[in-house]
């Protein structure tokens, strides 16, 4: 039995086309830097700022961690939605069992909506 290598040598190939894809661009902006740029570091050329502005005390703030969490409640339910929709156009085709693994996964979600309603994560402050 002979095997054909030729389908390796096709995926070898399209592999190296992506990764030379992705690296031609950088490599072309680093020679470009090295050969045509000017380099003239100078005060104000090194100065760290933002929008034109010294920047002034410290950049850490503080967040509050309620909003990550309603952000992941959010997407936690916005996800279901897309889970949802399969099984309800394909409703009337379905078997017992497939009725019976998404009313299981919507308890899920709503024991997870109870959960955090009683939390109070809810509750915007």
């Amino acid at each position: 039995m002979e095997t054909n290598h030729n389908s390796y040598l096709a995926l070898f190939l399209l592999a190296l086309v992506a990764v030379g894809f992705a690296l031609a661009p950088l490599g072309a902006a680093w020679l470009w830097a090295k050969f045509f740029s000017p380099n003239k570091p100078g005060k104000d050329k090194n100065a760290i700022y933002e929008c034109g502005l010294e920047s002034k005390g410290d950049a850490w703030i503080h967040f509050r961690s309620e909003y990550y969490l309603y952000a992941i409640i959010f997407l936690v339910f916005d996800v279901e939605t897309i889970f949802l929709l399969p099984f309800a156009v394909s409703f009337g085709g379905l078997s017992v069992g497939a009725f019976v693994a998404m009313v299981v996964f919507l308890g899920l979600l709503v024991e997870g909506l109870v959960w955090a309603w009683r939390k109070g994560i809810l509750t915007w402050k």
